[in-house]
């Protein structure tokens, strides 16, 4: 079942963290999926260097953090893409 929730989270958080930075994307499925699953990741990082609680995905607050990071990584990756 977790790694069913990774992608389901993953794959929402990809998509509204592709919808909420502006510019073009061409990213298929996948790639959104895994954009939010590092998303996740980072969220969690941030959740738990930032406060003293666990991180839960599927907590309201978990689901906005992975949104957050899905969205830094997003930045990093075309911070990245653009140089190469």
């Amino acid at each position: 079942m977790g790694i069913i929730t990774f992608i389901v989270v993953g794959l929402i958080a990809g998509f509204l963290a592709r919808a909420l930075v502006p510019g073009k994307d061409a990213m298929g499925i996948l790639p959104t999926i895994l954009l939010g699953i590092v998303g996740s990741f980072v969220g969690g990082l941030l959740a738990v260097v930032f406060t003293d609680r666990e991180f839960n995905e599927f907590s309201a607050a978990g689901l906005i953090g992975s949104i957050i990071g899905a969205i830094v990584a997003l930045l990093i990756y075309r911070q990245v893409r653009g140089r190469v």
